[in-house]
């Protein structure tokens, strides 16, 4: 299926300043797991509206984060659940206070969904690894996020480009992240 994702602005270079290089008035075409256009809304609507639906974000359209923690967010930090909420918070752990936990590894499966969660809603594309434990590995493919094996020297130099995978964030004006979009599938979306 054909998605047409409507913004007001598309900035299909991820390591470049906010304003600059962003093309106001562009759209993105989806094409099950690759993109298949990035143009004006107008002219893309023309070309693929007939076969498409249309997915309307207000904000800008972004390659997304890459995350270059991700072994420390993933692997050496404990995500609480909820139902936890009583007695370890709702914040991160960490430390002396990760250390005092006696974590199993289904409870390690699960800090590492909510951890990749918190990743998604941020805008997070792409991971750095890898990962030690073998529960935060098979959350992370689980997930669908690109990962690294190893965090690059310097910056990854990130792009959207037809034929190239459907991974992207829709940024509000205020910076929250409203989309993140991975393979093609919505896989996350603020409230």
């Amino acid at each position: 299926m054909l998605t047409i994702h409507r913004v007001q602005g598309v900035r299909p270079y991820a390591d470049h300043p906010r304003e600059a290089e962003t093309e106001h008035g562009h759209a993105l075409v989806v094409d099950s797991s690759r993109i298949a256009a990035i143009g004006p809304y107008e002219e893309l609507l023309a070309q693929y509206g007939d076969r498409a639906r249309v997915r309307t974000w207000d904000g800008i359209l972004t390659p997304g984060r890459y995350e270059p923690d991700a072994p420390a967010l993933l692997d050496d930090t404990y995500w609480p659940d909820p139902r936890e909420a009583d007695v370890l918070g709702t914040a991160p752990l960490t430390g002396d206070a990760l250390a005092a936990l006696d974590l199993t590894g289904t409870r390690w499966a699960g800090s590492a969904r909510r951890g990749l969660q918190r990743l998604l809603a941020s805008g997070t594309t792409a991971l750095a690894g890898p990962f030690r434990r073998p529960e935060v590995l098979t959350a992370a493919e689980r997930s669908g996020i690109r990962r690294l094996a190893v965090a690059p020297e310097r910056p990854l130099s990130r792009s959207l480009t037809p034929s190239g995978a459907a991974d992207f964030a829709v940024y509000a004006p205020d910076g929250g992240c409203l989309v993140t979009v991975l393979g093609g599938r919505l896989v996350h979306r603020a409230r």
